[in-house]
Formats: structure tokens, sequence, C-alpha cells
């Protein structure tokens, strides 16, 4: 995305401005960041005196979180979630997956992707729809774990049985917030 001046950058935003809640220090977002602490220090403080983040001090910890009542805030947070938020780090990590026909997210975090109001939720919920390999998927989740910072819970359930729709969780989902993430099909 051209906005942003690197997809670091971009990657930080998403970080900070998708839990706004949050506070996290600068050795924190560097390491989720696979960045150099100082080059994370350099893009924190651009972004600070936009007037994006904020930081505090505790000791000598710098604590950066987003500054929620910059009139930036909403449009900055809505370029980041779509193209660095949950969404997008799924589609990334769940594309080498094999034989999933549909990747969603569901329960409250798809919820708050939908503007439904309420906290920030702990976790992450993904149903994969087709017959992937399991440890595959698995191992996605944990890829996109390390990237979001939460913890990805991956449930897979087979064409016919979401297609059918009698399974108990299958229709508690369908109830309930779903946001289709875009999948290549079968791993292509």
């Amino acid at each position: 995305m051209p906005v942003f001046r690197s997809r670091l950058q971009g990657e930080l935003l998403a970080i900070v401005l998708l839990a706004p809640d949050n506070e996290q220090s600068l050795t924190d977002l560097a390491q989720r960041l696979g960045a150099a602490l100082s080059t994370v220090q350099r893009e924190v403080s651009r972004l600070e005196q936009a007037g994006v983040l904020r930081s505090r001090y505790v000791g000598n910890v710098r604590l950066v979180s987003a500054e929620t009542s910059s009139p930036a805030y909403a449009p900055l947070r809505d370029l980041a979630e779509r193209y660095f938020g949950v969404p997008a780090v799924l589609a990334e990590e769940f594309a080498t997956v094999t034989d999933i026909d549909e990747l969603f997210v569901f329960g409250s975090w798809a919820a708050r992707l939908l503007g439904h109001a309420g906290p920030t939720p702990a976790d992450i919920d993904v149903l994969a729809i087709g017959s992937p390999d399991r440890d595959d998927a698995y191992a996605a989740a944990l890829r996109v774990e390390r990237r979001v910072g939460r913890p990805v819970n991956v449930t897979v359930r087979s064409l016919s049985s979401w297609t059918a729709g009698k399974d108990g969780f299958v229709q508690d989902v369908r109830r309930g917030a779903l946001v289709p993430v875009p999948v290549s099909t079968n791993g292509d």
C-alpha cells in the first residue's frame, strides 16, 4: 500500500492501532516485527510527531499506544486493518495450505471487524472449510499468532458439513459474525 512509508510502518501501525487499549514496549514491537530496535524507535518517533501514536515511560521502558483522539486515528486504523490486519495476515499465511475451499474469521474478532462494539478480543477464531492437512493449518495459525500477537484457534470443517449446515457448531457460526478471508484455491 503506497500510503505507508514501508511495510514495516504498515505492520507497526496495524499492531498498535488495532489494539488501542494496549501499551507495547519498543522491544516487544521490534521482536514482533522482526526489526532492529533502532528502526522501530525511529518509526515510532515519526508517528508520534505526526500525532498518530503516543509514548510514555515507565523507568527506562518506552511504552507505545495509539493516539485515539487524533483525527487520523480512524482512517489510518481502517487502512492498517485492510492491508496489514488479521484478514490480510490470515490470507498470506494460509495461502500455502492446500485444499481450503473457504476461510473465515468468526466470533468476537469477526464482530469487531464488522463494526460491533466491544473490547478487543483475546483470541482469533478461524474456520477452514475443506480438507486441508490439519498440521499445515495449525502451522499457519501459529505463524499468524506470531505476527498478530494473539492466539489463533483454527477449526476445520469439511465442505459437505458446511454446506449441509446440520452440525451444531456450523449453525452457531452461521448465526454469528462471519468474515470471509480470500484464499487461493487449493494453495494455487
